[in-house]
């Protein structure tokens, strides 16, 4: 059974980008947007995490967060916060939310965290073992190409590659889409937040480096340029 995520997000735009991949990484989702309606959704069904907006139409996320918890609901709760005042953080924290993001962020780091805050907080079936855990450890691969989403960590033909965060971001966004075209403002909302200000130059200088540490590695993973639309992940079929 997939688990369900409740998004409150009055922003359409990061709503509709959170509630996309979340679905692509085959969780359900649900949303709201504003916090009466997200309070009542959040009494009103089981979910396995939430994603709480701070900033809200009617009751804010620290306000949907404190009344959550003072009616004993426990779900791990990560707070959307556009601010980066600590005292919000730490207001957040005291008053039960699990972990915080602070806006622009990139997707891919909000699934790792979504991923973690799960493991974390989901019980583990009885009698499970730490070995059985370990073994099943998310890989994902493409050619000779080993991705460790929840350790960050990248291994073309058995040797590692070390990749600063927004490089594997990138390169965990293309694997997942082998052989699509992925366009540059995709890999910019998706990696460096839908409100970045920066160009997208810096998504081409990230690819260059990226492909450039692969090339050094082998051949049989490589990131194909597409004219005036973006870029796409090619693995060569070994002869």
């Amino acid at each position: 059974m997939p688990h369900n995520i409740l998004v409150i997000e009055d922003e359409p735009t990061l709503s509709r980008l959170l509630t996309y991949n979340l679905t692509q990484e085959g969780y359900a989702v649900d949303t709201t947007d504003n916090g009466g309606d997200g309070l009542l959704a959040a009494s009103s069904r089981r979910y396995d995490l939430i994603l709480l907006d701070i900033m809200l139409p009617g009751l804010s996320g620290f306000e949907v967060l404190t009344k959550l918890r003072q009616q004993g609901d426990r779900t791990p709760i990560i707070m959307l916060t556009a601010r980066n005042a600590e005292n919000d953080v730490v207001q957040g924290l005291k008053l039960g939310a699990d972990d915080y993001m602070t806006k622009p962020f990139g997707v891919a780091e909000l699934l790792a965290r979504v991923s973690a805050v799960l493991r974390r907080t989901q019980p583990s079936a009885e009698g499970e073992s730490a070995a059985p855990a370990a073994a099943q450890e998310k890989v994902i691969s493409a050619g000779d190409l080993r991705i460790y989403p929840e350790k960050y960590e990248v291994a073309l033909g058995g040797a590692s590659i070390p990749l600063r965060p927004k490089e594997f971001e990138v390169l965990l966004y293309l694997v997942q889409r082998p052989g699509m075209v992925v366009t540059r403002d995709d890999l910019m909302n998706v990696v460096w937040g839908f409100d970045y200000v920066g160009g997208q130059r810096t998504v081409d200088v990230h690819v260059s480096s990226l492909r450039k540490k692969l090339e050094m590695n082998q051949q049989s993973v490589q990131i194909d340029s597409i004219r005036g639309v973006g870029y796409k992940l090619v693995v060569s079929k070994k002869s």
